[in-house]
């Protein structure tokens, strides 16, 4: 083959060397063209609007790829809705090109409840409508910070700082609605357990102050209150004494320990008056 290529003239050589190329360039291009699918293009249908699965089965029977490129959360639009495609509905593309979709999420993003108590109601509302949360309902609870947050409820429940909610959920503040108006003697609470007097101040609208315990108990809740911050009625300098009042909104603050103590009677007071007053004459 060698000699017989070197026998042939120049021009000869030349010749077949350039129509060799050409041919191999020729081929290189059809190739490509068949992998590329050149000069083949198709319609890219419109999807927008559609559920993910309707526009990924319309697509693929058209013989494109699909992807989801993005997803983003609109609560006013179906979940897994397309929102956007690129290319756009109409262009013309190759074959089996690939679509994006940006869908709609199939669920809502997770967003962690802030802690709102001690806000006022209005920067309260405020921060939720910017963290994506809604106001459900506000409740008013007696209370001396009127229109402050006392109190913030998910579901009928009390919710901490830190839970999780989806995007969009509704939460309930208590306010507080301030004093009451009406005047009520301070009960008598010594004796009790520090949960019964709670509940026993609750229902008449004052606060129990966070228990003061001694060292040696381990359960607040059913530990004895042996004194209070205000007492039922007060010892006057001239004798005698004298009721106090509280009004709706107020605390009264607790001391427990772990021996039940009877409650006093205004028998004992007098008594414990009458010999502060010999001691007082004595010296």
């Amino acid at each position: 083959m060698f000699r017989f290529i070197t026998k042939q003239p120049f021009w000869v050589n030349a010749l077949v060397a350039i129509l060799f190329l050409v041919g191999l360039l020729f081929f290189v291009l059809w190739t490509l063209g068949f992998v590329t699918r050149h000069g083949k293009y198709e319609k890219v249908p419109a999807v927008t609007g559609m559920t993910y699965s309707e526009a990924r089965s319309l697509l693929e029977g058209k013989g494109f790829s699909v992807e989801i490129m993005d997803s983003t959360w609109m609560e006013e639009e179906a979940k897994g809705k397309v929102l956007k495609q690129l290319p756009a509905a109409d262009e013309m593309v190759k074959a089996k090109r690939t679509i994006y979709l940006t869908i709609n999420r199939f669920q809502p993003p997770v967003i962690e409840m802030p802690n709102l108590v001690g806000l006022s109601f209005r920067n309260a509302e405020l921060y939720l409508n910017q963290i994506g949360l809604k106001l459900l309902d506000t409740l008013r609870r007696p209370d001396i910070a009127k229109d402050a947050v006392l109190q913030q409820l998910y579901n009928g429940g009390e919710i901490k700082p830190g839970s999780k909610l989806y995007f969009g959920s509704g939460v309930t503040l208590v306010l507080g609605s301030g004093l009451g108006l009406e005047q009520m003697e301070v009960p008598v609470l010594i004796g009790m357990t520090y949960q019964e007097a709670k509940d026993l101040l609750e229902s008449m609208g004052i606060h129990a102050g966070m228990p003061i315990a001694d060292d040696d108990v381990r359960d607040t809740a059913n530990a004895y209150v042996y004194k209070q911050s205000p007492e039922k009625k007060m010892a006057l300098p001239t004798g005698g004494f004298q009721t106090n009042y509280i009004r709706a909104g107020q605390t009264i603050d607790l001391w427990v320990g772990t021996t039940k103590i009877a409650p006093p009677n205004e028998d004992s007071l007098l008594m414990e008056e009458l010999k502060k007053l010999e001691e007082f004459s004595d010296n």
